[in-house]
């Protein structure tokens, strides 16, 4: 992200740090960060929005989150929300992805993974 103030407004709750490796694609980078966030639900949009608009100039970067019924995967300047509850809405933002450049495998959403709660 070129502005990480949004990351001031989230409550991290795990970070994860990775070496790069040739698989990634991305040769430009040392290292992959995720972090485990909590967004109030009231916010998810503003969040959303906010990322959006401060995702790196390259074309081939997105950010997600999720609660129990909204997935966001968030691109340069286009979000998609998918409901989970209709996992075939993923398509749309796989394809994009896959337009824009990202490689396919980084594109999976993991829509099974566990949305966390405390």
């Amino acid at each position: 992200m070129e502005n990480k103030s949004v990351l001031k407004e989230v409550n991290i709750l795990n970070t994860k740090v990775e070496e790069v490796t040739p698989k990634h694609k991305t040769p430009w980078l040392k290292q992959w960060t995720l972090h485990t966030v909590e967004i109030p639900q009231e916010k998810a949009e503003e969040v959303a929005q906010k990322i959006s608009k401060d995702l790196e100039n390259r074309s081939s970067w997105y950010a997600d989150f999720k609660n129990d019924k909204l997935h966001y995967i968030i691109y340069k300047n286009k979000i998609f929300k998918v409901d989970l509850s209709n996992p075939k809405l993923y398509k749309d933002a796989k394809q994009y992805g896959i337009s824009i450049g990202i490689p396919e495998y980084q594109v999976d959403f993991a829509p099974d993974d566990k949305v966390w709660e405390r």
